[in-house]
């Protein structure tokens, strides 16, 4: 099972389940955990292979990942916790996680908060995965995610989200990098199905202004949905719950308050 923490509230019955992103950990929660164990009952969790969630399988098999199984992964902490409900907080590729939970198991998710969200790939995305596809085997994986977070964040404002996701990469084993890294580059067909299917659930995207790469596609995405809607934070990238980390949990816990 993934290592996770829980922290209960005294009196409120209601759930906020955070999800990470690649090469990150339950840590980059870090500037939420004071603000939202105040309101609701926290769950932080570490994904395969991240933080204290170490595979204890076989290095050999790298296509033993796929989204489904990476899903089920959160679903069976949910279970074993006993949690019926939960409002679901994402960050970068956990936004992707969330939405495959609202589609298999959507009784689960009482509101899905999608921060930095990943909802397509564009040209610029591309290139940089087939950089990374010609160089992975050749070079340490933290030169690669160097590249990969500078070219998503490259403003001087950026500077502590590359700092601390910099410092998380650098616990993931080589192996670790290739399973994530053909995960991701496979991810098209997913993305393009959530696009083009709605569901029921309350749902905000929490974009940066500067958030290039995956911006224009959330805002196209909201303007066609009736269940979604965007939180714009100017002058600010792709890491909006460490950039702008007050104005994500004031507009976040009010979103989830109003969300029963």
């Amino acid at each position: 099972m993934l290592n996770y923490t829980i922290y209960r509230h005294n009196t409120a019955d209601t759930w906020v389940t955070f999800v990470h992103g690649a090469g990150g950990s339950s840590s980059v929660w870090f500037k939420q955990l004071r603000a939202f164990k105040q309101h609701f009952n926290v769950l932080l969790l570490d994904l395969r292979g991240h933080g204290e969630s170490k595979p204890d399988f076989d290095d050999t098999i790298i296509d033993a990942y796929t989204f489904d199984s990476l899903t089920n992964d959160i679903i069976e902490v949910i279970d074993f916790e006993k949690i019926e409900k939960s409002h679901f907080v994402g960050i970068s590729l956990g936004t992707i996680l969330i939405r495959n939970i609202a589609e298999k198991f959507p009784d689960r998710v009482q509101s899905m908060v999608l921060g930095g969200a990943v909802m397509n790939l564009n040209f610029r995305w591309k290139i940089l995965m087939g950089v990374g596809k010609t160089f992975k085997s050749v070079v340490p994986h933290l030169w690669l995610y160097r590249m990969f977070f500078f070219a998503i964040m490259p403003y001087s404002n950026h500077k502590e989200s590359r700092s601390i996701l910099i410092k998380e990469a650098q616990k993931l084993y080589q192996n670790e990098f290739l399973r994530w890294f053909k995960l991701s580059s496979e991810v098209n067909p997913l993305l393009s199905f959530f696009r083009n299917k709605e569901v029921k659930i309350p749902t905000l995207y929490v974009m940066g202004g500067e958030d290039y790469l995956f911006l224009p596609a959330v805002k196209k995405l909201v303007q066609k949905s009736a269940s979604a809607s965007l939180l714009l934070i100017e002058h600010c990238g792709h890491v909006v719950n460490v950039e702008e980390s007050q104005i994500f949990n004031n507009m976040v816990i009010g979103y989830v308050s109003d969300s029963h």
